[in-house]
């Protein structure tokens, strides 16, 4: 059977679990040693055991052998506290696509199956995870647990964003970040998936929100997905268009190639603007192109993993 030709003829986030599974073996089997150890999975030595420690991981067969008591000792013994936040607003359902397919995604589709990618591996490592989603209201959040109840629940809250109809209109990325950021108690690993286009705040401001995520030792990696042919190239038919602004609802009409070089310009200069304030405040940006696969989410994921622990 054809897993991919079947998923496809169904709607694609009822299936979100099985198709971030797939996304995710599909990159290990990329990987030439791979990295995905499960928690307390990978022997690294022994140990002398010591009265008042716990007996649970006492080499028994070793103590037979030596009439020593030793315990083992792992790779990984340090779980992971994990945090995602998505941006669920209009902007994120851009670019319009009637039928979300693997290689078909808007922005809010490839990065709810990118959460869910990444929730996946957090799961086989038995790291905790939660998540926050928010647009112009704080629409749900979940702190980080590892239960697999836990997991099908934010899977759940995935899949309705992603077959969601009408999204809200308005971002409040400013206020929902200081939320979130109060939310968060203990040290964790965040994740932000947003296209950074809001008009609550002025940038400086926004920056103070994202800053503000970096309390209590967090570290904060914010993956910025975009249609790059569209929103940075400003590639369309040079045709008469109207462009209209989904969450405002303001327009303009205009032929494409008028204003190309000045538009790619004016966005050029804007990330080169939000690279250098996230470099200032020590946090970690990648833009992500929607039409290209989830390796740099991931190879990203595992980099800053490494890091965190």
């Amino acid at each position: 059977m054809n897993l991919q030709s079947e998923l496809n003829k169904s709607s694609l986030f009822s299936n979100l679990e099985l198709l971030a599974n797939q996304v995710v073996e599909g990159f290990i089997s990329g990987i030439h040693r791979s990295p995905f150890h499960g928690f307390s999975a990978e022997f690294a030595e022994h140990k002398i055991y010591n009265n008042g420690e716990s007996t649970k991981h006492i080499d028994w067969k070793l103590f037979a052998k030596t009439d020593k008591l030793y315990t083992k000792r792992y790779q990984e013994e340090t779980n992971l506290r994990c945090h995602m936040i998505l941006d669920n607003s209009a902007s994120m359902y851009y670019p319009q696509v009637d039928n979300l397919r693997m290689d078909s995604l808007n922005k809010i589709g490839y990065s709810v199956l990118a959460i869910a990618a990444l929730m996946n591996v957090l799961k086989r490592q038995r790291d905790a995870v939660g998540l926050s989603i928010y647009s112009d209201a704080y629409n749900y959040y979940a702190p980080e647990k590892g239960s697999e109840r836990h997991f099908q629940m934010l899977l759940a809250q995935l899949s309705a964003v992603g077959m969601a109809k009408n999204p809200p209109k308005e971002t409040k990325t400013y206020t929902y970040l200081h939320q979130i950021a109060e939310n968060i108690k203990r040290r964790s690993l965040i994740f932000l998936f947003t296209d950074m286009f809001q008009t609550e705040k002025n940038d400086d401001e926004l920056f103070e929100a994202l800053r503000h995520l970096k309390y209590n030792k967090h570290d904060v990696v914010l993956f910025h997905p975009m249609d790059k042919q569209r929103e940075l190239f400003f590639n369309f038919e040079n045709t008469p268009k109207r462009f209209v602004d989904v969450e405002t609802g303001e327009h303009l009409d205009l032929y494409a190639d008028n204003i190309k070089e000045a538009y790619n310009e004016r966005i050029t200069a804007y990330l080169s603007d939000i690279k250098l304030k996230c470099a200032q405040y020590k946090i970690k940006y990648v833009d992500i192109d929607i039409h290209r696969d989830f390796s740099t989410v991931l190879n990203t994921f595992l980099v800053e993993r490494n890091k965190f622990l």
